[in-house]
């Protein structure tokens, strides 16, 4: 087994409970030396922390594939591989989110920035998951004007019901531009059709001409699926649903116990 790049989830993957890489985990990984590239529907600036943690320099893949992009010589993002979404669908979806569903807490995201128009209880949870500061639009008019290049909406709601309503109306507009997903209880997030963990994984297999043989992938969540079936060892946290370590070359330990690092020297080297 010769393994020449791992592609890895973050929350409940190689993050903990408290959204960190432990030192630990971030050793083990630096010292198996094989190129790990982070496949995350976070946007680049809520990845720096685990990016920095781990030393990356190579590809990176965020908002579920929506944006591929490499670490510059100064640690800025270099886009390589973008898919936006139509400023029209994003007014579309803002209005009618908002309108059908105004309990439920609503962001996006363009390249640099995250925007919200009020500090609701989903927005201080993200927050506190990722450190992050959103930029806060004024008047609730502007905020649902949308911005041209964006990456990705996300709805975070902590009532069940309230989810698969938000769901089934979403899949009710019938727009063929977009991708729903479920990431986490609490998250649903819109990103464009193409943005796929899979189609990143995809661009990047192509571009460095790697056979799937060549390749690993950690990972915990449904929307890992198709990242976890397109490479030659998938791994599973022990944190995740069963039906996902079905589909598993080995299950790791969990993300509390730096499953990834333990993964890598265990069944990669």
């Amino acid at each position: 087994m010769t393994i020449k790049r791992i592609f890895c989830d973050m929350d409940g993957t190689l993050l903990n409970s408290k959204g960190k890489v432990s030192e630990s985990n971030a050793t083990l990984i630096r010292d198996a030396g094989i190129p790990v590239t982070l496949v995350s529907a976070r946007a680049p600036m809520e990845m720096r922390d685990a990016v920095d943690a781990l030393q990356l320099k190579g590809v990176q893949v965020a908002f579920n594939g929506g944006l591929i992009y490499r670490i510059g010589n100064n640690n800025e993002v270099l886009p390589i591989h973008t898919q936006i979404i139509k400023k029209n669908t994003v007014q579309h979806l803002l209005k009618g989110i908002r309108q059908h569903f105004p309990k439920v807490s609503l962001s996006y995201y363009d390249f640099k920035n995250w925007y919200c128009d009020r500090i609701d209880e989903g927005i201080l949870y993200e927050q506190s998951l990722t450190r992050q500061a959103p930029t806060l639009i004024e008047t609730e008019n502007q905020f649902l004007e949308g911005k041209t290049n964006t990456f990705k909406i996300m709805m975070i709601t902590f009532d069940e019901a309230t989810m698969r309503e938000l769901a089934k109306y979403l899949q009710s507009l019938d727009l063929p531009e977009i991708t729903i997903q479920r990431s986490g209880k609490a998250y649903l997030e819109i990103t464009h059709r193409l943005a796929k963990k899979s189609k990143g994984i995809a661009y990047i297999l192509q571009k460095e001409q790697l056979t799937k043989e060549e390749t690993a992938a950690f990972g915990d969540g449904h929307n890992d699926l198709p990242m976890l079936e397109m490479v030659g060892y998938p791994i599973v946290m022990d944190n995740a649903f069963d039906d996902i370590k079905a589909i598993a070359y080995k299950t790791t330990k969990s993300n509390d116990e730096d499953g990834v690092g333990y993964g890598i020297q265990k069944f990669l080297k």
